[in-house]
């Protein structure tokens, strides 16, 4: 008698459900898997594309190769040969630590002109769902929205939910270089919204940038607001793990690292995006100054002492700010660990007076926002603490380069 558990019809019955299953998500993500294999697909080619690759008869070299190594490689090319391979080969060049900042921003102009074209023909494709045209419309419209006013984009990658780097002032002669390292649900869609506008990356940055210009006229700063790594989507079991920030942190240190000149760094880190700089923390260039964090759930470190780090750590976060009813713990790798607000961490506690909820810390006229101006360009004195005794000026100076 033959097992029903092996029975031939059970196993076709089993198939043609498998096959049910994957046509019902296609049509329901308006084929977003076949895109995505797609846009993975295609930069898969243009990497085997690269390694075969000559100029002047010379191999082009690895591109996980250090961030020093393809500096130099760049140094040694006409700008017609480095424009020529942005323009052959946009996506590589766009997203390559140690390719020249402003090739790379010409390089990831010609990429989303590409991606734009792609999603502009997928809106009007019949055979996705009304959904996934909807979807090509949006990616289309935040395509097109990246290519305006000669915006400074460092990082752009289409496939899957996308990431993306977008640059507010000179990174090539900042003196001070501040990284807005975003959390939760953070991809292309989310990069930048037009209602509560400082609740995204972009927003952040632009109102971070603005207000340390305002806050000392005469410093050569810079901001990135770096939403090139896959943070988790929503409050889920990744947001709650520390995978998708171990991988974030390579990241995010290999960016930081191949920053031009020698700038200082400073990390402003919001929710999860605090659990990256948490864990890039021992690992980061010696060039990151401060480590600064907002609404966090922990830094993966039972104290500021364990993140092994020479940068100064400060945090914030405001009265009404859920964040602070979640447990800071952690236990069989779940949960981030202590609370960084609380005294016993030992980070640099500051006020976030002004700021509203989880989102606000970036508002223009918050105190938060003031107060992380104040650290990106280094005049520590302006820094107003959180409690009366300011203790987060300890065993600092005031100046604008401490």
């Amino acid at each position: 008698m033959t097992s029903f558990d092996t029975s031939p019809t059970l196993t076709v019955w089993r198939a043609l459900l498998a096959v049910a299953v994957v046509f019902v998500m296609l049509a329901t993500t308006g084929w977003s898997a076949v895109r995505d294999q797609q846009a993975e697909g295609a930069r898969e080619l243009a990497l085997a594309a690269w390694a075969r690759d000559r100029i002047a008869g010379h191999a082009l070299p690895e591109t996980d190769a250090p961030a020093y190594r393809l500096a130099h490689f760049f140094a040694t090319l006409t700008s017609g040969q480095r424009f020529a391979l942005a323009g052959k080969y946009p996506s590589v060049v766009g997203n390559l630590d140690g390719a020249p900042v402003t090739l790379r921003y010409h390089a990831n102009r010609v990429a989303l002109r590409q991606a734009a074209a792609v999603e502009k023909a997928r809106a009007h494709d019949e055979k996705l769902s009304p959904d996934g045209r909807d979807e090509a419309q949006a990616r289309h419209d935040r395509f097109r929205s990246l290519l305006k006013r000669k915006r400074q984009i460092l990082a752009f990658d289409p496939s899957g939910k996308g990431r993306a780097a977008e640059v507010f002032g000179d990174l090539d002669r900042a003196a001070r270089v501040s990284v807005v390292v975003p959390g939760v649900d953070t991809h292309l869609l989310t990069l930048e919204r037009s209602k509560r506008k400082y609740a995204a990356p972009v927003g952040m940055a632009e109102s971070l940038y603005g207000a340390e210009r305002s806050a000392s006229p005469g410093t050569r700063t810079a901001v990135i607001a770096w939403a090139d790594y896959t943070s988790p989507a929503g409050l889920g079991m990744d947001a709650a793990l520390g995978g998708l920030a171990a991988d974030g942190a390579v990241r995010l240190n290999a960016m930081v690292g191949a920053l031009p000149g020698t700038s200082k760094v400073s990390l402003f880190c919001h929710s999860y995006g605090s659990v990256v700089c948490g864990v890039a923390a021992h690992r980061a260039p010696d060039r990151v100054a401060d480590i600064a964090v907002a609404g966090s759930p922990g830094m993966r470190a039972a104290s500021a002492g364990q993140l092994e780090t020479g940068a100064r750590i400060w945090a914030t976060r405001d009265g009404d700010d859920w964040i602070g009813d979640v447990p800071h713990m952690e236990f069989g790798g779940i949960g981030h660990g202590a609370d960084p607000v609380d005294p016993a961490f030992g980070a640099r506690i500051v006020s976030a007076a002004g700021a509203s909820g989880h989102s606000g810390y970036f508002e223009p006229g918050t105190e938060s926002l003031d107060n992380f101006a104040a650290i990106g360009v280094g005049a520590y004195g302006s820094v107003s603490c959180a409690s009366a005794d300011s203790t987060c000026h300890r065993g600092i100076s005031g100046g604008r380069n401490g």
